[in-house]
């Protein structure tokens, strides 16, 4: 057997002396108040808690306060601290130069008002350390998340990211939580492709990445909602509406290169299962529900049509029969991902076999309620439904067993 499953390099645990491990990037604009008390917390829980070496680096996105003099004093006091000054605003233009600049395997961000609980920083990096993931973000919208924060901004958040999934057929969570992290060789392969500086810049690396083949690893987090946030909410909305519209042409048309990027970037197959032991079991059952739910309408309708000419049982067994034969072609196909001719007549035997003893259940189950009443059509096709649902778990069982036997 073949692996050909090759899973990201985990970051060297030892690094040199004097490299970080960890880079976390901190965008500010006119933040001269806050910069001071977020840094030195952030420096405090890190020394205490992240088992690396670390860097902070505060992005100032062309203050024109006391920021910038705020900056650089941090720096003189906290060795770990570096200040990169942007000649224009916008977060997404500063998290790229932060991050280009930047010689940490492992980057992140986070606001200045630090809402989320820095208890989440370990959890969010540790799998990109490790290799398992290659993205990671800080979700509110999770069951176990604690949010605090007005009905406005929860409709507003949860809306945006229900759009997303419809627009862009996002599947991560929380696109805006200003809680991320990326590996260094991830990102220097997507940073070149995401055109937005602003706001928009997070949704656009995700998307990306997500449709790149990249892992995203969610950690709930626990966020209270900053009252002096000073986003405008209205100009935010319709810039990522533009950028929505932008991405979402840009992927019809095919003006990204996906295939290259999954390609490069993408996770290699997994290894091929040994034998006697099947895989995939939650999307097998649901396309074997999908193929019985089709089989069962198929039967009834032939039982139907074949129940006032011929009668009960040989209606059922003519319907049985047809729809038996149909079932375990399907199944063959879609449910187990079987094609060609090699064993196909001992799947169909298998199959006759599983029928046999649909046939058995149903037609017994028949015989049952006609030997104690005089049943209306009715309750004679709520008892065939009832025998087929227990067939039908059976034949489960049996073709699954069939499928994924190898001599």
């Amino acid at each position: 057997m073949t692996d050909t499953y090759a899973p990201r390099a985990a970051v060297q645990a030892r690094p040199a002396a004097g490299s970080a491990v960890l880079d976390v990037v901190v965008p500010v604009y006119n933040e001269e108040a806050d910069l001071g008390p977020c840094v030195r917390r952030l420096h405090a829980h890190l020394t205490a808690h992240f088992p690396y070496p670390f860097r902070i680096t505060v992005a100032d996105n062309a203050s024109v306060d006391g920021t910038p003099a705020v900056a650089r004093a941090l720096a003189d006091e906290l060795p770990e601290v570096g200040v990169l000054r942007l000649d224009e605003k916008g977060r997404g233009r500063a998290l790229r130069a932060a991050w280009s600049a930047s010689p940490a395997p492992v980057l992140a961000y986070m606001d200045v008002d630090l809402s989320t609980d820095l208890a989440a920083l370990l959890p969010l990096v540790a799998p990109l350390i490790s290799g398992h993931s290659d993205l990671a973000i800080g979700t509110r919208l999770a069951r176990t998340s604690r949010v605090v924060r007005g009905a406005k901004r929860e409709v507003i958040s949860r809306g945006y990211n229900l759009l997303l999934r419809g627009a862009l057929a996002a599947r991560f969570s929380d696109a805006q939580c200003g809680f991320k992290a990326i590996r260094a060789d991830v990102a220097a392969e997507l940073l070149p492709l995401v055109r937005d500086t602003g706001w928009f810049f997070d949704t656009e690396l995700l998307v990306l990445a997500q449709r790149a083949g990249l892992r995203i690893h969610e950690v709930p987090v626990d966020w209270v909602d900053d009252p002096d946030s000073r986003v405008d909410i209205v100009a935010t909305a319709l810039a990522d509406l533009r950028g929505i519209g932008r991405l979402g042409r840009a992927l019809v048309t095919g003006a990204l290169p996906l295939a290259q990027l999954r390609a490069q970037l993408g996770r290699g197959p997994l290894p091929a299962p040994p034998a006697q032991v099947p895989i995939g079991l939650p999307r097998q059952l649901a396309r074997f529900a999908a193929v019985g739910v089709a089989s069962t309408l198929a039967y009834l309708l032939l039982f139907l049509a074949a129940r006032g000419p011929l009668g009960a049982q040989p209606a059922n067994l003519l319907a049985l029969l047809l729809t038996a034969v149909a079932n375990t072609a399907a199944n063959r196909r879609l449910t187990f991902g079987v094609s060609g001719r090699r064993h196909v007549g001992r799947h169909h035997l298998q199959g006759l076999l599983a029928f046999a003893l649909g046939l058995a259940l149903t037609s017994g189950s028949l015989a049952t309620l006609h030997a104690t009443t005089t049943p209306n059509r009715a309750l004679e096709l709520t008892v065939l439904v009832t025998a087929n649902l227990a067939a039908t778990a059976l034949r489960f069982l049996l073709l699954r067993l069939a499928m994924h036997h190898r001599p």
